[in-house]
């Protein structure tokens, strides 16, 4: 019986050129990459100046792309060889720093406007053009008639698309910088736009990355050929990301756009900059996609160990922000509470009556950076930059605090060292008035000085030309040097709250501040006074992460460090927001200061001495 075989073999043939012409020029679906492969032609034909003209002429809006490279020297080979470029036979031949292969960059005209002519001359200098209408299988060359002298080609296409309009010159300038950067830094290729809807010219420049250039990161090692890294540090954006380049030009705007690096560290938008890799496998049509091959793979792997080096780097760099952060609130937290114990009886709040410099223990193994801890460098009153000043220094002192309080952690002024001021350490107008303390529980018959603080916009103290004058508003008692920086109340032998009058004048400025001063038969008995020696000024801070548990703060009055819990709920909500966070441990700092300062209270008081410090502290958190 005869052997039936129905299998059959051959080669695959296009069975319509013309649609398949159609499909690969209806492929590239961006216009302004069209316009970068335009410039890329000319950058392959050896060009040194590019110029691209927007124009209208005779109601038709144009481009057109000039420049002064070899020029096209057969122009039936070009329309002819679709898909089979003469830049590939020259890669062949080790011609380095080409870029298309595909020959199919012309018919991204279709997507620009409806005609190209293409114009360059031979190498008689006779000008020669060609000229190709979308959706029309044919092309037409003739003699241009005339003698060109230059070399280089001209590429005119009109009229534009009614979408592509929209595209100024400042839209092409940015694409070409970030999509040729590579190329034109290497080339040397002057790129230059003439705008005449705008009536301006721009220089192409290539892209330059304004973040921290990332070093020794470890070399990509692919067998496939070269990866070259140029990646920067930057604050976080949606706008940061790192493209993906082929040979200088970018293939892709964000690497993560590829499912196998949408992952830290490339998704994080702290990093920007390029990945260059010339063994990739493009899409012909639109070129900005890339062929998941041997070569992909292997450039993802080689890319590994760079992300485990960037995870490091970035991990780093988050905790050393954190600890910035965290000793900025410090500081900030620092003078809030300072300005709130100038209106606050010293009796009351003798937190800061006995600061020491004894040394400070270790602390135990919590994960996080200690922030501010007593007579460390972080520490809110030791460092020159939390605003403290010689004048609030002496403040302090005035309240009864004593110079370990303030002015024994300060580091002299410069200015001071030198014997000289700077001009800006000089106190401007009177703009602030204080009395310290604004609020005070006083028994009868005793006694109570008084302070007066001026101070300019900046927070300085104004010390001169202040006319001061005390008075008491309401209730009885008297006072003592009524026209001094410091006044004294005398109560009287009855219970009753008094209200007193400052008033500051300077030249024609004029500032009044109050204070209450409750007069009271039975003053309440604390043991274990907050001027102990125990005490030992404003502690610092750090993180302990313990999720789960429902305490938010912790007082370690041996280490004068609040531990804060980091994990809890609240401190999550808080954190979404930085004036919120701020004021979430500035709440934090003030129930341990209550705490510490009235042990023996009731819980009525206790919460009466938290609204009070609360209200004077978070008025001057800024």
């Amino acid at each position: 019986m005869p052997h039936n075989d129905d299998s059959e073999s051959g080669k695959l043939k296009l069975g319509d050129h013309w649609n398949a012409i159609t499909i690969i020029a209806l492929s590239q679906n961006n216009p302004l990459k069209a316009i970068a492969e335009f410039v890329e032609n000319s950058i392959d034909a050896g060009a040194k100046n590019v110029t691209i003209v927007r124009g209208k002429h005779k109601s038709e809006h144009y481009l057109k792309i000039v420049d002064d490279g070899h020029g096209i020297k057969d122009f039936r080979y070009v329309a002819t060889h679709i898909g089979d470029s003469i830049k590939r036979e020259l890669k062949r031949k080790g011609e380095q720093g080409l870029q298309g292969e595909f020959g199919i960059g012309l018919l991204s005209f279709w997507t620009v406007g409806e005609t190209c002519t293409l114009t360059s001359a031979d190498e008689q200098g006779v000008g020669r053009s060609m000229k190709l209408v979308k959706g029309n299988p044919s092309y037409a060359i003739r003699d241009a008639g005339t003698l060109i002298g230059r070399t280089g080609t001209e590429l005119l296409i009109s009229p534009i698309l009614a979408g592509v309009r929209v595209l100024s010159g400042d839209k092409i300038q940015n694409f070409l910088a970030s999509e040729l950067r590579d190329r034109i830094a290497k080339s040397g290729v002057r790129i230059r736009i003439l705008d005449h809807s705008s009536r301006r010219e721009l220089i192409v420049e290539p892209r330059k990355f304004k973040g921290r250039l990332i070093h020794q990161l470890p070399e990509p090692r692919c067998p496939f050929g070269d990866v070259y890294l140029e990646l920067y540090f930057v604050d976080p954006s949606q706008d940061s990301s790192v493209g993906l380049y082929k040979q200088g030009t970018r293939v892709l705007s964000d690497l993560v756009k590829l499912d196998a690096f949408d992952r830290a560290p490339w998704n994080s938008r702290q990093i920007e900059g390029i990945v260059d890799a010339s063994f990739l496998q493009l899409t012909p049509g639109t070129r900005d996609g890339v062929i998941m091959d041997e070569a992909f793979d292997s450039m993802r792997v080689a890319l590994e160990p760079v992300e485990e080096a960037l995870l490091l780097l970035l991990e780093e760099q988050r905790k050393a922000e954190e600890d910035e952060a965290s000793r900025h609130i410090l500081n900030r937290v620092t003078r809030a509470f300072r300005e709130a114990f100038l209106r606050l009886p010293s009796e009351e709040y003798g937190w800061l009556a006995a600061r020491t410099r004894e040394s400070r223990r270790p602390l135990p193994e919590t994960g996080a950076q200690t922030t501010g801890a007593p007579g460390s460098p972080d520490s809110g009153l030791t460092q020159s930059e939390d605003g403290l000043t010689p004048a609030d220094a002496n403040a302090g002192n005035e309240q009864g605090l004593g110079d370990a309080a303030f002015g024994e952690y300060l580091p002299e002024p410069l200015d001071q060292q030198d014997g000289q001021k700077s001009f800006f350490d000089f106190p401007g107008p009177l703009h602030k008035l204080i009395i310290s303390p604004a609020s005070s529980v006083l028994g009868v018959s005793e006694r109570k000085k008084l302070k007066a603080i001026a101070r300019d916009r900046a927070g300085r103290t104004v010390d001169s030309d202040v006319l001061l004058e005390w008075r008491i508003l309401e209730g009885g008692g008297s006072l003592e040097g009524v026209d001094s920086v410091y006044a004294e109340y005398l109560a009287p032998s009855e219970p009753c709250v008094v209200s007193i009058e400052l008033r500051a004048t300077q030249n024609d400025e004029l500032r009044v501040a109050n204070a209450l001063i409750t007069v009271t038969a039975e003053l309440i008995q604390r043991s274990g006074g907050a001027g102990g020696a125990s005490r030992r000024g404003l502690p610092g801070y750090t993180y302990r992460k313990a999720p789960g548990e429902l305490w938010r703060s912790r007082y370690d009055e041996e280490q004068s460090i609040i531990f804060i819990n980091n994990a809890h709920a609240d401190f999550v909500y808080a954190s979404r927001h930085a004036m919120t966070k701020l004021r979430y441990i500035t709440r934090l700092f003030t129930k341990e200061l209550v705490l510490a300062n009235f042990p023996e209270a009731s819980k009525e008081e206790i919460l009466e001495r938290m609204v009070e410090l609360s209200l004077y502290t978070e008025e001057n958190l800024k």
